[in-house]
């Protein structure tokens, strides 16, 4: 558990970051073990609940750089085997083993991964502070922006400033520069998602034999994720250790006319409308207050990069988290953040290079989950050529991962053509599907 810091916030440090969740951790981690001096500001106290409960297992190379994979797996967390989607009846599976991955990808409580996360933060070395809100960044000195934050520990609310040389956004869906900036993007503004969530308590879970099982058996027959279409949108099911989250994605449009006090209802109609899910839920109990409800989650923001600032994470973009690449992508945004940091700090003077830099790589790797998990509506802040290079430079192992990912809902048609451009897709190529087989 994080340690709660009584000491006094530094007035000044090389690198100071805004958000103690997964991005800003493993910003943290690499800077601290780097022997930057790091301040960490976030205003929650960890830990803390939060949703994107599935990891894939890209994340692990991530983990290993960190130092940080042996405590996760000492964690215990769920093992899952891939993932399988019912999409307007046609059942798809993906199984992990099958493209080379000898770790499995992970559903996890969110509040302990991201405590452990920032918890080896602060065992790095760096300076981490809970409830401390960060209210405005003065960037007049380009040399050392000043951030502006109340200290809320012990009830005080003490307003002070610390100078940094570099500044990390990883808010998460406060996307604080962005909206600072006035950068923040909708994907499409005439189609904009919500999303729904709570918590049900005794759930079957579908195994990767395609079948359903009651929860003592998760050690025997390892979990999927999975995820069924519903009208317009879709619906998440993982299950976790005493509990099982499940999240309803929709357009905002159909619910408009839904008011606050209604939501749960609608939720749980959504949960015993859908054949699969009812059947899944069928002796479990939802958790009184755990519903959750966020709107037009799916957003990009302009000029992520710049000589003395970048945003990672969900503070620079958030797309459909059907594909589960939130973890990863945060991961991700961390390293090469940090390494153009690291890189600005030896040489200054080129330190707009390495942002622009930086913003190409992040650019692209947004692009590319964009394109491949919205499909059409993902097209608004796509730098296609940026993707097409980007798949290119895949292995052919995962390259085939990829396009069977895209063919597992019928969004794939954008993403498809962004393929036949790069020379990666043919007519030929016949997804990965056994049969309809679904025993739920």
């Amino acid at each position: 558990m994080v340690k709660l810091a009584d000491n006094k916030i530094s007035t000044q440090c090389d690198v100071l970051i805004i958000g103690g969740g997964p991005a800003g951790s493993c910003a943290a981690i690499e800077l601290a073990q780097s022997g930057v001096h790091v301040v960490l500001l976030e205003r929650a106290v960890f830990p803390r609940n939060q949703v994107g409960e599935s990891l894939i297992p890209h994340f692990w190379k991530f983990a290993d750089a960190l130092g940080v994979s042996e405590k996760i797996q000492q964690q215990g967390f769920i093992a899952k085997a891939g993932g399988i989607t019912l999409w307007n009846d046609r059942v798809r599976q993906i199984s992990f083993a099958k493209y080379g991955y000898q770790r499995p990808g992970l559903h996890v409580e969110r509040d302990i991964f991201d405590d452990l996360l920032l918890t080896h933060a602060q065992d790095c070395g760096a300076q981490v502070f809970c409830q401390v809100v960060v209210k405005k960044v003065d960037f007049s000195d380009p040399d050392f922006p000043v951030v502006y934050y109340f200290d809320k520990r012990n009830d005080e609310n003490y307003q002070s400033s610390i100078h940094c040389q570099y500044l990390i956004d990883a808010s998460g869906h406060n996307t604080f520069l962005a909206n600072s900036f006035k950068t923040r993007r909708l994907i499409n503004p005439k189609l904009n998602f919500l999303s729904l969530w709570g918590y049900f308590k005794n759930s079957r879970y579908v195994g990767v034999d395609r079948k359903s099982h009651a929860a003592h058996e998760i050690t025997l027959i390892k979990p999927v994720t999975f995820v069924t279409s519903y009208r317009s949108g879709w619906l998440w099911h993982i299950i976790l250790r005493g509990k099982t989250s499940v999240g309803l994605i929709i357009p905002a449009e159909q619910f408009r006319s839904v008011e606050p006090e209604q939501r749960e209802r609608y939720f749980k109609h959504a949960c015993e409308e859908i054949p699969s899910i009812a059947r899944l839920l069928s002796s479990a109990k939802f958790i009184e207050g755990s519903l959750q409800f966020r709107p037009n989650y799916s957003y990009y923001c302009e000029n992520i990069c710049g000589e003395n600032y970048y945003c990672i994470g969900d503070a620079a973009a958030f797309a459909d988290p059907i594909f589960s690449h939130g973890i990863q992508n945060a991961f991700y945004n961390a390293a090469v953040s940090c390494m153009a940091i690291k890189a600005s700090l030896k040489h200054k003077k080129n330190r707009l290079r390495y942002s622009q830099l930086c913003e190409t790589r992040m650019q692209q790797f947004y692009g590319f989950s964009r394109a491949l998990a919205l499909g059409d509506y993902g097209v608004h802040g796509v730098n296609r050529d940026l993707v097409k290079t980007m798949i290119k430079t895949l292995s052919p192992i995962e390259i085939e991962l990829i396009r069977v990912a895209s063919e597992m809902t019928n969004r794939s048609d954008n993403f498809r053509q962004l393929a036949c451009e790069a020379g990666v897709w043919n007519d030929d190529f016949s997804s990965y599907e056994d049969d309809d087989f679904l025993a739920l």
